[in-house]
């Protein structure tokens, strides 16, 4: 693994524990300049491990917990007249920064949703004929619960497109849980957590991860995967051309996190159900067969040969 983001990882892992692969793929979307979407039951750390990434990496972060009556000008901000000068100046919203944790993104109107969809996908805000661009690097990272859905608005397609990976806690086993209960008697230390890694080495690190190597065959691999996801009989909806460059930036990262300038078919199989699952949408059959959409694409791969070079 590269030196400097195993200290980056191993700086996290100091407050999430048993989570290693979780906080590989946090690091590998924002690498691929991507967002992140985090949905599972509350209580196993989900605000935790976004929180401790904005925490080790030197950047501005800002949290809003989103909530029916928060507004889009809360995210991307407002114009006003300044009393003294009588001009109209824009005021930050939430968005302005290098990490935005969207806590519970699923409670927030389909309005203030919808505000997000040009964040993310542009790094800029366009309001009152101006547009202001966002620092870099930027990164989304929402939280859902996928349990409750009372007082919550489901996420459209389009606005879970806009998220590289989706990718799930779980719960610890019982002696990674004893040391999280053993740690919570001292709650003050997450907060304290150093910074290893400023903005300027994760824009290096973004760079170096576009420059890893990726072969036609690998390129191909990907492809039928996508193709095996449309013509299956347990997918309605298949991933899109969007969900193939997503998954070729998430491998690259991933390559790259571990210490290698190429992409193997490990890599694609690594990273492939965080990426597409979402953008997958499960027939009849599907759901009653598998339930889950991530064990549908992990279902579809296994008919997809993987290239041997």
């Amino acid at each position: 693994m590269n030196k400097q983001l195993e200290l980056l990882v191993d700086n996290i892992e100091k407050v999430i524990v048993g989570k290693r692969e979780a906080i590989i793929k946090v690091i590998c979307a924002m690498l691929a300049e991507g967002h992140i979407l985090i949905e599972d039951v509350p209580g196993v750390g989900k605000t935790r491990l976004v929180a401790a990434l904005a925490n080790s990496v030197d950047g501005h972060f800002n949290r809003i917990q989103l909530t029916p009556d928060i507004m889009p000008s809360d995210i991307v901000g407002f114009s006003m007249i300044d009393p003294q000068t009588k001009q109209l100046e824009y005021r930050p919203g939430a968005a302005m920064c290098s990490f935005l944790l969207a806590d519970e993104i699923n409670r927030a109107s389909p309005k203030t949703q919808s505000s997000l969809l040009e964040v993310m996908e542009e790094h800029q805000i366009s309001l009152d004929g101006k547009t202001m661009p966002l620092p870099s690097p930027f990164m989304v990272m929402a939280t859902q619960n996928p349990v409750e859905t009372y007082g919550t608005y489901h996420l459209p397609e389009a606005q879970m497109d806009r998220f590289l990976m989706k990718i799930s806690m779980g719960y610890p086993a019982p002696a990674e849980e004893l040391d999280i209960i053993t740690r919570s008697e001292n709650p003050s230390f997450a907060d304290k957590l150093p910074a290893v890694m400023t903005t300027d080495d994760v824009n290096k690190h973004i760079e170096a991860a576009k420059g890893v190597r990726c072969t036609d065959s690998i390129k191909e691999y990907i492809v039928a995967l996508l193709n095996a996801s449309r013509n299956s009989e347990l997918v309605k909806l298949g991933a899109s051309p969007r969900g193939g460059i997503a998954l070729l930036k998430a491998a690259k990262a991933y390559a790259y996190v571990d210490g290698r300038d190429y992409v193997v078919p490990d890599d694609i199989r690594a990273v492939m159900s965080a990426v597409l699952s979402h953008r997958l949408m499960l027939s009849p059959k599907g759901k009653s067969a598998f339930i889950t959409s991530e064990a549908v694409m992990e279902e579809i791969a296994m008919s997809v040969p993987a290239p041997v070079k």
